[in-house]
C-alpha cells in the first residue's frame, strides 16, 4: 500500500526517517513565525509536528541535536550542489553557475537557511559549533576542488584555504541579503546578485597576485 502524503516530498521515506523529518519541519515552521531557536520547546515541536513528546526521543537526545541535523543536513546537500557546479567549468563559469545555485537553494530552503544563518551567532553553543564545522567542511571541499582543477596552482595550501574562507564568508553574508530580498522584484535580485558574482570575482582576482612571502602590513 502507498505511504501518505506527506510535506516536502518525504512521503516514500521509511516511517522512522519520516517522523524525524516532520519534527525538523516543525520546527523550521516554528522560526519562520519569528521565534528564535532557543526559545523552541521539544513539547511544542512535537505537538506542532504531531507528535507525542515520546516520540521526539526516538531520534533526538534534546533540541540542540535537532537543532545540529538541521545544520548539517542542509550543509550537505548544499556542499554536493557547489561542488558539481564546480566540476570541470571555466572559472566565470563556475563563480555564475555557483551563485545561481546557491541562490536557488536559498530559494528552496529559505527556511532552513534563516535558521542557520541566524544561528551562526545564535544562542545554542551546541548549533554555534555546527556552524563553524560546515563552514570549514565548505572551505576544504572548496579548496580541494580548486586544486584538482589547478585554478590558483602558485598557492600555497594555507594561502588558498584563506581564500576559499573568504568566498564562504560572502556567500554567508550575501545569504542575509538574499533572504531580506522583497518578493516579486527582480530588478533588485539581479542587482545584487551581479554585485555578489563581483565580490567573488575581486576575491579570485586578489588571489592570482598573492604571495606567501608579502608581509602583513603593521
Amino acid at each position: 500500500m502507498a505511504s501518505p502524503e506527506l510535506v516536502s516530498g518525504v512521503s516514500r521515506e521509511p516511517r522512522g526517517l519520516r517522523t524525524r523529518v516532520l519534527l525538523q519541519q516543525a520546527a523550521l515552521r516554528l522560526m519562520g513565525q519569528g521565534r528564535g531557536f532557543t526559545s523552541l520547546g521539544l513539547r511544542e515541536v512535537s505537538r506542532e509536528a504531531g507528535i507525542a513528546p515520546a516520540g521526539f526521543y526516538r531520534h533526538f537526545r534534546d533540541m540542540d541535536e535537532l537543532g545540529l541535523a538541521l545544520v548539517e543536513e542542509g550543509g550537505r546537500a548544499l556542499r554536493q550542489l557547489l561542488r558539481e557546479a564546480r566540476s570541470g567549468l571555466p572559472n566565470d563559469d563556475m563563480i555564475r553557475r555557483s551563485v545561481k545555485i546557491y541562490r536557488d537553494y536559498i530559494a528552496h530552503h529559505r527556511l532552513e537557511m534563516l535558521f542557520i544563518v541566524g544561528e551562526r551567532s545564535g544562542g545554542s553553543r551546541v548549533v554555534r559549533d555546527g556552524v563553524r564545522r560546515e563552514i570549514s567542511h565548505f572551505v576544504t571541499d572548496m579548496a580541494h576542488d580548486l586544486r584538482q582543477l589547478n585554478f590558483l596552482p602558485a598557492l600555497s595550501t594555507p594561502a588558498l584555504q584563506m581564500v576559499c574562507g573568504l568566498v564562504v564568508n560572502t556567500m554567508l553574508f550575501a545569504a542575509s541579503d538574499i533572504l531580506d530580498l522583497p518578493p516579486q522584484q527582480p530588478r533588485a535580485e539581479a542587482e545584487l546578485i551581479g554585485d555578489f558574482v563581483r565580490q567573488l570575482r575581486v576575491i579570485f582576482l586578489g588571489a592570482q597576485r598573492w604571495r606567501d612571502d608579502i608581509p602583513a602590513a603593521a
